[in-house]
């Protein structure tokens, strides 16, 4: 009885949409996604006054108050969204290739450990700052490159499920990880790595116009918009959205589609490599089994909703980042279980990804689809 079809393609910089004038169908977008959010809000506000009895309200402005209360709070909000958002930029030319990456979590592990390596073990050779920042940034990037590397090659030569096998290589880097922490930790029999190099700093990000987490979101906006540009006017962007279309005519316009397949993915780790850099350096100072914290996992969800667009990716980050410090606060400040804080996020994110599928597909009734496809 139902007819479900995909709509056109839609793009506001390009001739019209569905008999639209462009900005027009940008706007009916717009406006079905916040009819998607003010709908996740409803009905997060209904489970949330059945469980507490408090106003929805009250604890939606708790929420804000939690990432924007303080200063320090927002740039908190800040470094989080930046690390999510270089995750899901890494991602992105993988995904556009058609390249299911999923492997994102022990590119950040590694990463992470490589940054590590560099703090422990040269931390009191006395580099300057800027070069010891370089060595741990390159390593860093080096190993999460060679864990895209790995994935890629068995992909173009022999034909490997992508999938599964950077899954797999998820957990070999935790496992490397566990390896690791015993040979680090401080102090003596605690399982923990502990704060590395803390009375010295070294290796540990300065602090850019007097914000510790400044060189952290520097960092990211430059990558971010170098990304786009590599994506949308480079020739190897170019050649990725060939092949992510179809291989077959990526060959019939004689490109080496295997090299395509190892570069991109070696710059996809890389960059995944790098936020481990970010989490160790920039923000922890210490690693462990949990420093890629899901973000590899949720980066997908910020590049498939933001179509591969690396602006669009940077409000979508802004916007898990909020509701997940936001659920967090209002599980503290109101004694709820972190499940209800969880089963908020989930609720609001299956609205947002509804609102996605009706902007992308049309529901009919099966004798007017068929109507329509005659």
């Amino acid at each position: 009885m139902i007819h479900i079809s995909k709509r056109p393609d839609f793009n506001r910089f390009k001739g019209k949409y569905a008999g639209l004038n462009r900005w027009t169908g940008f706007g009916i977008h717009l406006l079905v996604r916040l009819i998607g959010l003010v709908l996740a809000l409803a009905v997060s506000g209904v489970l949330i006054y059945a469980i507490t009895k408090l106003n929805p309200i009250d604890v939606y402005a708790e929420m804000a108050n939690g990432v924007f209360g303080t200063s320090r709070r927002v740039w908190t909000w800040l470094r989080d969204l930046a690390l999510l958002l270089l995750v899901a930029v890494g991602l992105a030319p993988a995904f556009k290739m058609r390249f299911w990456n999923i492997g994102a979590e022990g590119q950040i592990l590694v990463g992470a450990l490589a940054t590590s390596a560099c703090m422990i073990y040269m931390g009191s050779a006395n580099i300057p700052t800027p070069v010891f920042l370089l060595i741990m940034g390159i390593g860093s990037m080096l190993a999460g490159a060679l864990w895209g590397i790995i994935p890629a090659v068995f992909k173009a030569f022999w034909g490997t499920n992508e999938t599964l096998f950077t899954l797999m290589m998820n957990y070999i880097a935790i496992q490397l990880t566990s390896f690791f922490i015993p040979m680090w930790e401080h102090p003596k029999g605690s399982n923990t790595v502990g704060i590395i190099n803390a009375a010295s700093k070294a290796g540990w990000f300065p602090e850019v116009f007097g914000q510790q987490y400044m060189l952290n979101i520097i960092i990211v906006a430059v990558i971010t918009v170098a990304m786009f540009f590599y994506l949308k006017r480079s020739k190897h962007g170019y050649e990725i959205a060939v092949v992510g279309q179809s291989e077959s005519t990526a060959r019939y316009a004689a490109m080496n589609v295997k090299k395509v397949v190892v570069r991109t993915m070696t710059l996809s780790g890389a960059i995944c490599g790098l936020a481990g850099f970010l989490a160790v350096a920039g923000a922890d100072h210490t690693v462990s089994t949990a420093t890629a914290g899901g973000r590899g996992f949720v980066a997908i969800i910020v590049a498939w909703l933001a179509k591969f667009n690396p602006g669009t990716m940077a409000v979508i980050s802004a916007m898990l980042v909020f509701l997940n410090k936001g659920a967090i606060t209002i599980a503290s400040k109101f004694n709820l279980s972190n499940d209800v804080s969880d089963i908020i996020q989930g609720i609001i994110l299956f609205f947002i990804l509804g609102s996605e599928f009706f902007i992308n597909y049309r529901i009919q009734l099966a004798h007017e689809g068929k109507k329509e496809e005659k």
